[in-house]
């Protein structure tokens, strides 16, 4: 899956910012039964490997991580010093002209383009996928360098968030 700001806005530049997806997905996995195997937040948007497990389904997590991850965001752009608040909530203001239902703001992208992951190569060419996603952006060297992202967990190093790493697509460190 992946979830993208509208306009690819550079949002996940901040910690705080940052730390909403990750408090808010690990609150998804706690409560909703959120099981994810692989993820990496960048700058602009989010990749996920997970399932449901339980009651609430996947796009039921999914709509519910985005609503309180955009609300809660948008609060703190809002109310924190941020040298770019006004043309960040003009941004994501405009962008409810789009939609009728959405009020006052529009933070993330409709859907989350969900692919179904099926054979072990193929689901080791999209965990390898993510995991480069830092170093592709030249902001590490190496995969596991990224706080934000579950190389750490694949590479045996303590991550922001349990996984459940897919033994076949653990990579050499």
């Amino acid at each position: 899956m992946t979830l993208t700001v509208t306009g690819w806005v550079d949002v996940f530049t901040r910690k705080n910012h940052r730390m909403v997806v990750v408090d808010s997905l690990a609150y998804c996995q706690k409560e909703k039964g959120l099981e994810l195997f692989a993820w990496c937040l960048m700058s602009n948007h989010l990749h996920l490997i997970g399932r449901a497990e339980g009651q609430v389904t996947l796009p039921e997590i999914i709509r519910d991580f985005k609503k309180h991850t955009a609300k809660t965001i948008l609060k703190q752009i809002a109310e924190e010093p941020e040298s770019r608040r006004e043309w960040m909530l003009k941004h994501f203001a405009d962008r409810t002209n789009e939609l009728k239902r959405i009020s006052n703001f529009k933070f993330w992208q409709d859907g989350f383009r969900p692919m179904e992951l099926n054979g072990n190569r193929f689901i080791a060419q999209k965990v390898n996928y993510i995991h480069q996603n830092p170093v592709e952006a030249y902001l590490v060297e190496h995969p596991e360098h990224w706080m934000f992202s579950s190389a750490r967990n694949y590479a045996d190093l303590d991550g922001l968030l349990d996984v459940i790493v897919l033994e076949e697509t653990r990579f050499d460190v």
